[in-house]
């Protein structure tokens, strides 16, 4: 008789969030890696606001381990920090719009 047992591994960041600096009309994307699938409370997070799937924002998952987060359309207001948990994982990156105007410098 064999008997296996398994236990659950805690799941870690393989990848965490780069700061991304785009210019306003652009988008952002924002993707975290996991060790593997299947945690639970996912969120992504604006300077502490929740982000949901709208057309501006999209929410996307891969393999149930690669999150990927993508602010299309954006304005200079949506420079902050954007944050990823995922159960007790967070992983935080800065997010910089650029003006228009700084291209004539």
């Amino acid at each position: 008789l064999l008997l296996l047992c398994h236990t659950e591994e805690a799941a870690v960041i393989v990848c965490g969030l780069s700061n991304t600096d785009v210019f306003v009309g652009e988008s952002a994307t924002f993707t975290c890696e996991l060790s593997h699938p299947g945690v639970k409370n996912v969120q992504w997070w604006l300077d502490g606001t929740p982000l949901h799937n709208n057309l501006v924002t999209e929410i996307s998952e891969q393999d149930g381990r690669i999150h990927t987060l993508t602010l299309n359309d954006v304005a200079c207001h949506d420079s902050g920090t954007v944050t990823f948990r995922a159960g007790s994982l967070i992983s935080s990156a800065k997010l910089l719009v650029k003006g228009i105007s700084s291209l004539e410098r």
